[in-house]
């Protein structure tokens, strides 16, 4: 006879440069199979069935993501197919599950280029990376309205940064800043390329977009900036991990976070964001990041819509995501039917001080 699990399954980094955020993710969905088994499992229809979790490591690489979908889709056959950390290998995923006709529970690839290939398989669980910083602008003109020169580091690799460089220059435009927008491919093996960037434009508000670790290599040469640098904007400062890498070098940093333990939501899906901390950190230790929070709702709401329809068939939990409105303590979950992008979720800014982060009001 047939086995009965309802299998769940990713291609996770777990080495390369993103095994830190891709074990958070990891953490996160695996304390929801922990959670569901307790309960039981996952209500299909009149049965409730078991939760099985099938994981491979994507080494950070976007061939290996490929395959491991392929696998995943082709030889587990996992009934609900989880995507990967970042946006490159989020889009090399997303080939994979258009192809072969597998719905993509995508938390970790923001990109809006995800959703502008007229892809039907994807359901985005996070804000999408053009509106990352895009409230920072208006911040700025109620808190430091006397600076009006911004300039934008971004990664000239993949899409996700100049998706984030593209909101905030729309945002900054509304409000009559000066902005200016540079593409920088590997700033950490060239450190002295962004010194000569910042002393040609002196701009009073610097806002880094890219990945984790060439953004902590930017910041570790703080010191030797032009004095005009009033504003630090960093994608990476919304991690966990940021203040702990950088030290002091962190202070002052303002991130963009997809979620944040102290943000008051009161879901209708799920457990609170309360239940989520304590019964992470009783699991793993460390307070959860918004990786692990993001991993752990989109398969909270991918089981939510197989509750809803009483089927684990495609089309039906397309269907469902599509008509979905609700709150996890994630936040707002709602998406764009025809394309999949999230549109009810938004990020927060925050900003660190002491070795910690605090939200900042919007």
């Amino acid at each position: 006879m047939e086995h009965n699990d309802v299998k769940v399954g990713l291609s996770v980094s777990m080495s390369g440069k993103y095994r830190l955020q891709g074990q958070q993710a990891l953490n996160g969905v695996s304390l929801w199979q922990s959670h569901t088994t307790t309960q039981g499992g996952i209500p299909v229809g009149s049965v409730t069935r078991p939760v099985r979790l099938v994981w491979y490591d994507d080494a950070s690489r976007s061939g290996r993501a490929r395959e491991n979908v392929r696998r995943l889709v082709q030889e587990d056959r996992v009934d609900i197919l989880l995507g990967p950390y970042s946006s490159n290998l989020t889009l090399a995923a997303a080939e994979i599950a258009e192809e072969q006709k597998k719905l993509l529970w995508n938390y970790g690839g923001t990109s809006d280029e995800i959703f502008s290939r007229g892809w039907k398989c994807v359901v985005g669980i996070s804000t999408p990376a053009s509106d990352y910083f895009r409230d920072l602008p208006g911040w700025l003109a109620r808190q430091n309205p006397e600076l009006r020169r911004i300039c934008v580091l971004y990664s000239g690799k993949g899409t996700f940064g100049g998706q984030v460089s593209r909101g905030i220059i729309e945002s900054a435009q509304e409000a009559s800043y000066s902005v200016h927008s540079v593409p920088l491919n590997d700033p950490s093996s060239n450190p002295d390329l962004v010194l000569s960037t910042l002393r040609e434009l002196n701009p009073e508000v610097l806002v880094l977009a890219g990945n984790f670790q060439d953004e902590l290599a930017i910041l570790q040469t703080r010191s030797r900036w032009p004095n005009t640098v009033r504003i630090i904007a960093a994608v990476s400062g919304g991690m966990a991990a940021f203040g702990s890498q950088l030290g002091q070098a962190s202070e002052d940093v303002i991130g963009a976070s997809q979620w944040e333990p102290g943000l008051s939501v009161s879901p209708t899906v799920g457990p609170s964001s309360e239940w989520f901390v304590d019964a992470f950190q009783k699991e793993f230790g460390p307070t959860p990041g918004y990786v692990s929070a993001g991993a752990y709702a989109s398969v909270l709401i991918a089981a939510e819509c197989v509750r809803h329809m009483g089927s684990i068939n495609n089309d039906a939990l397309r269907s469902a995501a599509s008509q979905l409105n609700c709150n996890t303590f994630y936040g707002r979950f709602q998406i764009d039917r025809p394309t999949g992008k999230q549109l009810g979720h938004r990020v927060c800014l925050v900003r660190w001080r002491d070795s910690a982060k605090t939200v900042l009001a919007a």
